[in-house]
């Protein structure tokens, strides 16, 4: 079974991060940059709160997120 990768509709330089739920429930996460690199692996439970911190503005590169100067 060949494993499908997708990758978000805002990518627009070709190099994104590609994202996949794996047959166990897994989610793996590649670079579409260099596919040679092992991709990282993770629970369902750690990309839920990943996805939902995102969606919470906490990895913002604006004042007040956690990548912010």
């Amino acid at each position: 079974m060949n494993t499908i990768y997708q990758q978000s509709s805002f990518c627009s330089t070709g190099g994104c991060v590609q994202v996949a739920v794996l047959a166990d429930g897994t989610v793996s996460l590649r670079d579409s940059k260099n596919l040679t690199i092992p991709a990282h692996t993770y629970t369902a439970e750690e990309w839920v709160a990943f996805t939902a911190g995102v969606k919470n503005g906490e990895f913002d590169l604006v004042p007040g997120g956690l990548l912010a100067g």
